[in-house]
């Protein structure tokens, strides 16, 4: 009985979960945002429950599925995930001047002028609680 109580109990915490979040194929960019900023929220956590998990694990999928739509079977580059991540954090580009060390840095890496350096990759991805790859 015991067993029973503890399955249904992580039941209805994903449940739950899928109540506050309402996954669905995303369809917008204002969804993908929405998304990507739930998925932040559970990354940014020390401990996820089995529950958590597996709505980050679904929240993965569909903004996996949702970017291979829209950018192609390639993935996005460095910049495209940076615009996404300053748009779900609300972010503008002056807040990423500490991570270029300077506004014209910060400007040319935006317009694709100028590549995203290893030492940029690193604070960004150390900020963001993202692999460096993503950013290089």
């Amino acid at each position: 009985m015991a067993s029973t109580t503890k399955a249904t109990g992580k039941n209805n915490e994903y449940v739950t979960w899928l109540t506050k979040v309402q996954p669905q194929v995303i369809r917008s960019q204002r969804q993908h945002l929405r998304y990507l900023s739930w998925a932040e929220q559970l990354m940014l956590q020390e401990r996820l429950t089995p529950a958590e998990t597996q709505v980050l694990e679904l929240l993965a999928v569909l903004i996996e599925r949702y970017e291979t739509e829209r950018f192609g079977s390639s993935s996005a580059d460095g910049v495209d995930v940076l615009k996404e991540l300053m748009a779900a954090n609300g972010m503008k580009q002056a807040d990423l001047t500490p991570f270029f060390g300077s506004k014209g840095v910060t400007s040319e890496v935006l317009n694709r002028r100028r590549r995203i350096s290893i030492n940029s990759a690193r604070a960004l991805a150390q900020h963001f609680k993202l692999p460096i790859d993503v950013f290089v």
